[in-house]
């Protein structure tokens, strides 16, 4: 459904779960990603992104006024948001349960060692690699490299934690080049490995988690929340009124991008 022109899926935990295992079993591709308000608002500014966006497989809302938006502007019924660290548990458990190891890229490598103990822990059994990320543009040859690394990791399932948009790139870019699903997490790798402090569920139920982060990061999330979230609300009001019809078009990346 058409959302600022970004395509999202009205989809709950149970369909997207189970759409995942299944690919992971078959080892067929999948992209999935958990997005919020920022993400739609980049697809907004970003035609190439918004392009990047509407060729993933399954596009979740996340945060609550995506899901709100979902509701309000096509009438989905949807009853709770798909949100990426309680999908990443989700899809976690029914990997041990199916005996499908788990990749893990992203984050610090103080994080990533935190993340995959926390997630042995919580689910034993199951079987989990990975590596933390450069936090720059890799080239073709570090692409391939990384590509390979994880198919040889014996991985059916691939969960990214680089943030908003270049978690998102990653998926679209290597979603076949993998050959299984790549799942774009959000802040799930901070939030599990203990580094960042989750918001109480009260916040999350209430759609204010942006709050509470923007309270613990202030210097490098004000300007997405300051200002994004106010145009997100405008242009969600332009195009309930049928002011503005978004296009949920935009043309294919010249280029690819490869962020690690």
């Amino acid at each position: 459904m058409n959302v600022l022109g970004v395509m999202v899926d009205a989809a709950d935990y149970e369909c997207v779960t189970a759409r995942v295992l299944d690919a992971a079993r078959d080892r067929r591709p999948l992209s999935c990603s958990a997005l919020a308000v920022h993400g739609v608002t980049e697809g907004v500014r970003d035609a190439e992104y918004r392009h990047r966006l509407n060729s993933l497989d399954i596009v979740t809302a996340d945060g609550q006024p995506v899901r709100w938006a979902l509701n309000w502007l096509h009438s989905a019924g949807l009853r709770e948001r798909v949100y990426g660290p309680e999908l990443m548990l989700r899809i976690c458990a029914g990997a041990r349960d199916a005996g499908l190891p788990i990749y893990l890229f992203g984050g610090h490598e103080d994080t990533q060692g935190s993340l995959a103990d926390r997630l042995r822990a919580a689910f034993p059994g199951l079987e989990v690699s990975g590596e933390p990320s450069s936090f720059r543009t890799l080239s073709p040859a570090e692409r391939d490299a990384l590509m390979t690394r994880i198919r040889d990791s014996g991985a059916a399932i691939t969960f990214v934690g680089l943030g908003c948009p270049r978690q998102e790139v990653f998926a679209y870019e290597c979603r076949d080049d993998l050959g299984m699903p790549v799942i774009a997490v959000g802040a799930a790798f901070d939030y599990h490995a203990g580094s960042v402090t989750e918001p109480p569920a009260l916040v999350q139920r209430i759609g204010l988690q942006w709050a509470y982060r923007l309270i613990q990061q202030p210097r490098r999330l004000w300007r997405r929340y300051l200002i994004r979230n106010p145009l997100y609300l405008l242009l969600l009001g332009l195009q309930r009124t049928g002011l503005w019809r978004p296009d949920a078009g935009g043309p294919e990346p010249k280029r690819r991008l490869m962020y690690g």
